[in-house]
Order: C-alpha cells, then structure tokens, then sequence
C-alpha cells in the first residue's frame, strides 16, 4: 500500500488543454497588436525625429512613420519631390531640404502639409518662386530660400501665407522684386525680409515708404549693386536714424552704383556720406503710392506708423472726402484697424481715387502719414486684341459706305470716284452758306504732295436735297491710302 502515483500519460493529457490555452492567447495578442512601423535604413528615428541627412539619396526613403514631426533630407541628391509626398506625416511641423538639386516643385509637392512651419529649401537649384510653389503651407512662419539661382518672384508668391514671418532670398539673381505684394498682404507677423547679396539695380522708395513700418526694421537689401540716388540715401538715413537692425548691423555693406556704365563702380555710400552731402530732404512732397487692383479682389492698405504713442488713433479721407474711423464705415463694407490698416473686402470700381492716411495724437494734433491711389480695374479679357482689330474694320467699312452715300449722283459710282485716275472738275462756287450745316471735306493735295488725301473744313451747302458736300479725288497712289490702316493725314 505506498503512495499514490498518477501515471504518466494520465498527467499528459491534463497537462494538454493548459498548452493549448497558452497558445490560443500568444495568437490573439499577436493579432490584436501589429508590430511596429520600422525606420526606413538610411535614417534614424526618434520619437519624433526622422533624420536622413547626408545619405546621397536621390528619392525620399520609405515608409515615413507617420509621428514625426520633424524630417531631415539635407545634404543628399534629391532633383524632385512628387506630388502629395507628405502625405504619410500628418504631423509635420519643421522640414530640411537644404543642399539638393531641386530645379522646380510640383503643383502638389506641399499638400497634406498644412502644419508646416519651418521650410529650409536653400542651396538648390531653384530659378524661379512661383504662385502655386507654397501656396497650400497655410501654417508656414519660416522659409528659407537663400543660396539657390531664383531669378524672379511671382506677384502672389506669398498671398497666402498669412502667418509668414521670415523670408530669406538672399544669395540669388534678383533683379526687382515685387514689393507692393507685400504691401497688399498687410503681413503685420511679417519681420524679415532678407533681399541682400542678389543684383537690384533699383529700389521703388515710394513703394517701400508705404510698407508697414516692422517690415522696414528686418528689411535687408545690402551687397545690391543699386543705382545711387538722394531718396534711397535719405530713406537709409532714416531708418539708421531710428536704429533699423536692416541698416545699422550692415552699415559698411551697402553700397550703391555710381555710373552704370562703369560695373565697379560702387562706393559705400552710408559710411562716405559726405558724396551725398548736397541731398536734403526739403519740403516733404507726399506722393500718393499707385496700387492697382482687380474687381473684387481684396485690399489692405497700410498706414506706415512711425508714432510710439499708443493713444494714437488714425483716420483715412476717402476719395469721396469722407472720414473712416475704426471700425470702418456703417456697413463694414470698408474697415479700418487700430494699428491703422483699411481693408477693402472686395474692390469695386467706386473704390478708386487717393486715400489720405492721417495719424491723431491729440484733438489739434493731426499727421499726415501716407496717400495711396486705388485703381479699381476689371481683368483684362484674352480676346481684347481680336475685338480692337475687328472694331477697327468695321469702322474702316461704315466710314467707307459714309462716303458713298454723300457723293453726289453724277459721281457716286465707285468707278468714277474712286477708280476714276482723272480728277473731276470741282465747281468752286457750288459750295455756298446754309442752314447751319458742316461737314468734313476730302480734297486731293496737288501734285507736290504726290496726290494724297487730306482733310478740309467745308463750307455749307445751299440745296439740302442735293447735298453735294463730300467729294473725293483720288489718283493711284491715294487708292492705297483709302484703303489701308494707315490714318488720313493732312
């Protein structure tokens, strides 16, 4: 009678079920968790970081796990980036694209990117800014373009990035650059403007003048071979005068071109100021600053405050003579801001005509900060040059049937006035006082003149129902003459 033992097998079998149990639960927990997105090979992940610098790549690595925030492709290879490519990281806020060889962007290669903030695309290949290039990086603050070949800037390269604050152009082949752009956002977040070290030859004072006074502070148009001039000194002076960083940090860089056949000719002309000793600033004429836009398009106009006090108020004379305030006028049609912006929702033709921006410190206290001239136009349309030329003929016909009409019987057939190489006889005294009725007159030049048409004032005629008041005498040269494009010329 020992102990009990269980055999084996029976111990087996009882032990099957917890196995199996075991199992069953390894294959449901691998099925409800998938493993992990990997770090594409050529890069290294963080939580939030995917960085792919200096890999000599020359297409974006994948798959991009999708909490990145920010992604690092300097230094590589890339020539093009393809359309939507960012869809993959819903979450980006900073992108590094600086040292590539990218030519051009889609229409598309910034889509599913509206939480972009930082773009660094400087040291590429890029020739140009165009409109559709950043248009959908809605959230962008920073962009960063300098050391590329851009060449040109579009009108509305950046009318919709409202929360731009830095722009970096320097180091490329500008040779102007569309400042009223700026001037028509009305970018209060706006701070830098880096324009230096590019090929302006000339600088639109009158335009920079208008622009809000924060963008004049991060302004930068040093190392420009622009041409000298007494308003780009005096506006320089000023802005060093008020301790602009844009002047006084690059004092000795800017420089501007004495003679423009001469291309070394450039002196500094902020440190050698007594050249521009004989430019004084005089009586200050307020030219009003020209800015054209299209029916319906939106407006914003900038008064270029320059008053520390911030019990400054402002108020806008329109064209019509009215004053604005802010809010705006009774319909909000027209709105004026505290900082003193008037914003136009949508531009109608009566919106035309000079605004007078003044700046009101105290009830007697009223300065005159800047005009602006609004030129409300409709776009002009595709087939404009078609219809001039087609108006043209059919002016040249109906004067052409004119004439005929006028001539009188025994002269009106083509043959005989117009064909005809032989002058008819004109009856000098047929040509008597009426009824007080004039007409324009087509006589021949005599032979010094090579029988060409010209115009005379004519007399009145005497019998109202044989109107002979237009004859025209013509030889074979004057046939070219009626019927070419040329304009009749006495």
């Amino acid at each position: 009678s020992g102990p009990h033992r269980t055999p084996r097998g029976t111990a087996m079998v009882a032990a099957g079920p917890l196995w199996l149990l075991l199992l069953l639960q390894l294959c449901a927990h691998g099925r409800a968790s998938p493993p992990a997105r990997r770090c594409p090979a050529a890069c290294i992940c963080t939580s939030d970081l995917l960085s792919c610098s200096r890999q000599t790549l020359q297409r974006v690595p994948g798959p991009l796990p999708p909490t990145a925030t920010t992604l690092d492709l300097s230094h590589n290879a890339l020539t093009q980036l393809h359309d939507r490519w960012l869809a993959a990281l819903p979450h980006l806020e900073a992108l590094h694209m600086s040292h590539n060889q990218i030519r051009e962007l889609s229409p598309r290669a910034f889509h599913n990117a509206s939480y972009l903030r930082h773009l660094d695309m400087s040291s590429n290949r890029l020739h140009a800014v165009e409109t559709h290039y950043f248009e959908a990086l809605v959230s962008l603050e920073e962009l960063l373009l300098y050391n590329n070949r851009i060449a040109r800037v579009a009108e509305n390269a950046f009318a919709k990035l409202s929360g731009l604050r830095k722009v970096y152009l320097s180091w490329n082949n500008l040779t102007t650059f569309p400042f009223r752009s700026v001037q028509g956002l009305g970018n209060y977040s706006l701070r830098t403007l880096d324009l230096s070290s590019n090929s302006l030859s000339s600088i639109p004072v009158e335009e920079l003048a208008a622009l809000p006074e924060n963008i004049g502070n991060g302004l930068y148009l040093h190392n420009n071979p622009v041409r000298c001039s007494c308003p780009l000194y005096l506006m320089l002076q000023r802005w060093k005068q008020r301790g602009f960083s844009s002047v006084k940090d690059f004092f000795e860089e800017h420089t501007c071109k004495v003679s423009d056949t001469v291309p070394r000719s450039l002196i500094k002309f902020l440190k050698y100021s007594h050249m521009f000793e004989n430019c004084s600033a005089g009586p200050e004429d307020v030219h009003p600053v020209p800015f054209p836009v299209t029916v319906g398009q939106a407006l914003l106009l900038t008064c270029n405050a320059s008053l520390p006090d911030v019990l400054t108020t402002y108020m806008w004379i329109s064209p019509h003579h009215e004053p604005i305030r802010h809010p705006g006028n009774s319909n909000r049609s027209v709105e004026v801001y505290r900082n003193g912006s008037l914003k136009i929702a949508a531009a109608k033709p009566w919106h035309s005509g000079v605004y007078v921006c003044l700046a009101i410190s105290s009830p007697r206290n009223f300065s005159r900060m800047c005009e602006v001239n609004v030129t409300v136009h409709y776009p002009k349309p595709e087939g404009e040059t078609f219809s001039t030329g087609l108006t043209t003929l059919l002016g040249c016909i109906v004067s052409l049937v004119l004439v005929l009409m006028y001539l009188p019987p025994q002269e009106c057939s083509a043959q005989s006035s117009i064909l005809s190489t032989t002058p008819p006889a004109t009856d000098g005294t047929s040509r008597k006082a009426s009824a007080n009725k004039h007409v324009v007159f087509l006589e021949p030049i005599r032979e010094a003149q090579n029988g060409k048409v010209r115009l005379a004032l004519g007399e009145d005629f005497p019998d109202p129902k044989n109107p002979k008041v237009l004859q025209l005498k013509s030889d074979s040269e004057s046939i070219s003459s009626v019927f070419s494009d040329t304009p009749i010329v006495s």
